[in-house]
């Protein structure tokens, strides 16, 4: 059993389990019917993805100081009790299940969910 950090909207892995989409917004032009059978997510989960202004920050980035910054400020915000506890849950869930979280980017390096996965892994998270 284990989390697996992928690209929503690209193929699923063999095994992977439920995939939560930890984004802000749901994918454009793509019906509400589609979302799982897309490849997209079978559970949105905006909770874990960046705030609104933030995210606004992270579009912006252009130099690794900047993506530095990025990183600390989407820590501090995953510090909040409701973030710990769902972050917390997944790490519990990692070892009964497989799933997945993901996010849109196509560079995990430069994408919030490179600190989930650091995140996670702090909290005891069994990732893939």
């Amino acid at each position: 059993m284990s989390i697996a950090i992928v690209r929503l909207g690209s193929p699923r892995k063999v095994g992977e389990g439920l995939r939560i989409g930890t984004v802000r917004r749901p994918p454009r032009g793509v019906p509400k019917r589609e979302f799982s059978s897309g490849n997209w997510y079978d559970v949105w989960f905006p909770n874990l993805a960046p705030s609104p202004d933030l995210l606004k920050f992270a579009h912006t980035t252009k130099s690794e100081a900047d993506w530095e910054r990025f990183k600390r400020r989407f820590r501090a915000e995953m510090k909040t009790p409701g973030a710990e506890h769902d972050i917390a849950l997944l790490a519990a869930l990692s070892k009964e299940t497989n799933l997945s979280v993901g996010c849109y980017c196509d560079e995990e390096r430069h994408c919030h969910r490179s600190v989930l996965r650091q995140l996670l892994k702090e909290a005891g998270a069994k990732l893939e």
